[in-house]
């Protein structure tokens, strides 16, 4: 699945007085128009308390109201603006003004207090009957503008406005004098909509009565306009065909379409579009009788489609000091650091790489540099680090374990910001299985031929101890001789605090009752800072720590993993592995090591807080660095191919990992979470990928016990 971006944003329409006479505007007036001091910053309050990011504000070009503002105390209208940006700093909003050209010391003036800022270039034709008496409309006036932001390091959207009697040559010219500009974070294209004047009205108001009873009621009573004669037709294959031209013209750039000026969106988002702009819970202001949907509007629309994620109106590859004023970058950094790109203090020097190699224990220095790494060529000395440390441990030997995963129930009272999986009980979606439903799968299971059941549930308010043990002495009673890998360190800390036994305790009654080992899930990062950020309600760092700790001290064996490619920094993961080899150095019950890169699509930390899904080549060189990590603690390092895809998990076996896991048969977390590769992998699907990496393959049990080799020499 891939993702489409909006911003979550509030209009403020400062004033629409302008100097320009856009015959297909609707927004402006010739009139003095200004909003009160105290109208603005009421909208910046109401919108603050609805977690609203962004301050998106319009104006008209030059507007002439300097007796009022003298009034208020203004020098300029620029100075009002800068004000108006300034409030909505202080309640942690970021501001987007799209003021139409302005001078050049304007500019710098608005850097200051702004986090990106916006004007469409619309046609690069000069002669375009729409703009007639809009002198700063002329294509080379917009583009010098645009060229001077540039020039001023202020991150930027533009874009064209199709439909007001261009071209089809005009656009495409339109979308290459765009193209090339590093500061053009992103283009959108807009479809003309003709609209009624309003006279006498006010389009704010229109707008967010349109907009509130569209998100209350989801109908929308958007009036048909003939167009005018100056008009041009504009299709979905236009649309389309300008989609795809600027993703030629500009791969790296973000392509916005309107979702409220025509129904085609979504299939405009097949077509490569990734942003659908400010869904602005007061309308648009500029076509206010067609509001936009709501994020909630959008995610059914979209679904199965692409996956809605909230982004601020600055990019992430733009929040540097080199293109963000101090106090914008402050803001950021304060109340959206999720939104910031993973980074840490690189530079791994060579002996770091050879001291990894011999399995030597690594500082949180060099481990949070090796993660932060960017150089392809230390990254390729790392990869090589990483993969001879694997011969050493685990020889070529792929493995795999024939499995079943049996998620009994999903209702949860966590209520995790990374998961798709847990609801609330009284959630349409919530399930639990029947005795007679629980049966079958094992049976299921048995029939494929699957040695392990891997069980794990969310924690559900009404299970106790007992309910837990029913589960295994069910499973046993069907299958005497499966293997149950079953119980989170989460479920295991539950059962504690509703029965008042000890870890020790529960893991001797489960033990008893047929549990044979226990997940390392519920690790998370194992660092409290990152925990309470992403799930406040989880166990902390200690106590999941201590109830591992039990299940090694009475026998029972464990997997351990690490949840990584969120909001996590380098530093973060470096303390995770130190726990993890720590704990491993104690008590040697970990069997293996388990990385599991973030699926953000179907989750609220992904949606909310502008997570990407992490890319295959970081995905791989974390890899290395898990293994390096290690060292010889841990042999056995598995890649999840319900994450990361068979191919980069058959690609990561050149990283360090020797396990593909299991065939699962029925995976629901990851799938819940918008994975899309795949529930259930056969034997041969494991074994070939292991052939095609040129290793040979073995089933293993759940504790690693060969069952059946399958060398390289078997292949056909």
């Amino acid at each position: 699945m891939r993702r489409v971006t909006y911003s979550r944003n509030v209009t403020l329409s400062l004033s629409r007085t302008c100097r320009c006479h856009c015959k297909y505007c609707s927004f402006a007036t010739h009139k003095p128009h200004l909003h009160s001091p105290a109208e603005v910053e009421r909208l910046i309050d109401r919108a603050a308390r609805r977690g609203v990011k962004e301050l998106l504000v319009l104006t008209g070009e030059a507007p002439a109201v300097q007796p009022q503002l003298d009034e208020l105390g203004f020098g300029d209208f620029t100075a009002y603006v800068v004000w108006a940006c300034e409030r909505a700093l202080e309640r942690g909003m970021l501001p987007h003004p799209n003021l139409g050209v302005v001078s050049r010391e304007e500019l710098v003036r608005l850097r200051e207090v702004t986090a990106s800022q916006g004007l469409m270039l619309e046609s690069t034709n000069p002669d375009l009957v729409a703009h007639q008496g809009s002198p700063t409309k002329h294509p080379q006036v917009r583009l010098d503008f645009i060229r001077t932001a540039g020039e001023l390091r202020i991150p930027f959207t533009s874009g064209i406005l199709v439909g007001i009697g261009e071209s089809e040559q005009d656009r495409m010219e339109s979308l290459e004098a765009l193209a090339g500009f590093d500061h053009i974070q992103e283009i959108i294209l807009q479809n003309f909509v003709p609209h009624r004047r309003y006279y006498g009205e006010e389009p704010a108001e229109i707008a967010t009565d349109a907009a509130e009873r569209y998100w209350r009621t989801g109908l929308s009573d958007v009036p048909h306009r003939d167009a005018p004669k100056w008009a041009c037709p504009v299709t979905i294959d236009d649309m389309v065909r300008l989609v795809q031209e600027t993703r030629r013209l500009m791969p790296d750039v973000g392509i916005q379409v309107p979702p409220n000026l025509a129904d085609w969106w979504p299939q405009l988002v097949e077509a490569g579009a990734t942003d659908l702009g400010g869904l602005s819970a007061n309308g648009d202001h500029i076509s206010p009788e067609h509001p936009f949907p709501s994020p909630l509007q959008v995610r059914r629309r979209l679904e199965g489609i692409a996956a809605p994620t909230e982004r601020l109106c600055v990019y992430p590859q733009y929040m540097t000091q080199e293109w963000l004023a101090p106090r914008v970058l402050e803001v950021i950094e304060d109340r959206f650091r999720t939104f910031i790109p993973r980074r840490g203090r690189a530079g791994v020097l060579p002996e770091t790489i050879a001291a990894a190699r011999e399995g030597l224990p690594l500082t949180p220095e060099e481990l949070e540099a090796m993660f932060a790494e960017s150089r392809p060529e230390v990254i390729e000395d790392m990869r090589q680090a990483a993969d001879e440390l694997r011969a050493e441990l685990a020889g070529d030997l792929v493995t795999f374990v024939v499995n079943r995963n049996i998620n009994v129930s999903n209702v949860c009272t966590v209520g995790c910001a990374f998961c798709g999986f847990g609801v609330s009980r009284r959630s349409p979606d919530a399930y639990e299985h029947s005795r007679a439903d629980f049966v079958r799968r094992i049976h299921d299971a048995i029939a494929f031929g699957a040695t392990e059941i891997c069980m794990q549930s969310g924690i559900h308010p009404d299970w106790g101890l007992e309910d837990y043990l029913g589960w295994l002495r069910l499973a046993k009673e069907t299958a005497p001789d499966i293997h149950l890998h079953a119980y989170s360190p989460m479920e295991v800390a539950h059962m504690c605090d509703v029965s008042g036994l000890s870890p020790h305790a529960v893991f001797e009654q489960l033990r008893e009752a047929g549990l044979g080992s226990v997940p390392g899930t519920a690790a998370e990062v194992l660092d409290d800072g990152v925990r309470q950020r992403i799930s406040p309600n989880k166990l902390p760092v200690a106590r999941w720590v201590e109830i591992i700790t039990a299940a090694h001290e009475i026998g029972l064996r464990s997997t351990v993993t690490v949840m990584f490619g969120h909001i996590e920094t380098p530093a973060e993961l470096a303390e995770h592995m130190r726990v993890v080899r720590t704990l491993q150095e104690r008590t040697g019950g970990f069997t293996e090591f388990v990385p599991l890169s973030f699926i953000p699509f179907q989750t609220q930390l992904g949606r909310k807080h502008g997570i990407q899904e992490i890319s295959r080549e970081e995905n791989l060189k974390h890899t290395a660095v898990f293994r390096l990590a290690l060292g010889r603690t841990i042999p056995s390092l598995q890649a999840s191919w319900v994450k990361m895809g068979l191919d980069a998990a058959t690609e990561a076996l050149r990283w360090g990992v020797n396990d593909l896991g299991g065939t699962l048969m029925e995976e629901s977390i990851s799938r819940m979470a918008g994975a899309d590769h795949g529930v259930k992998l056969d034997p041969e699907d494991l074994i070939g990928a292991a052939h095609r990496a040129g290793r040979p393959a073995a089933e293993r049990s759940t504790l690693y016990r060969i069952r059946r080799r399958y060398d390289l020499r078997a292949v056909a």
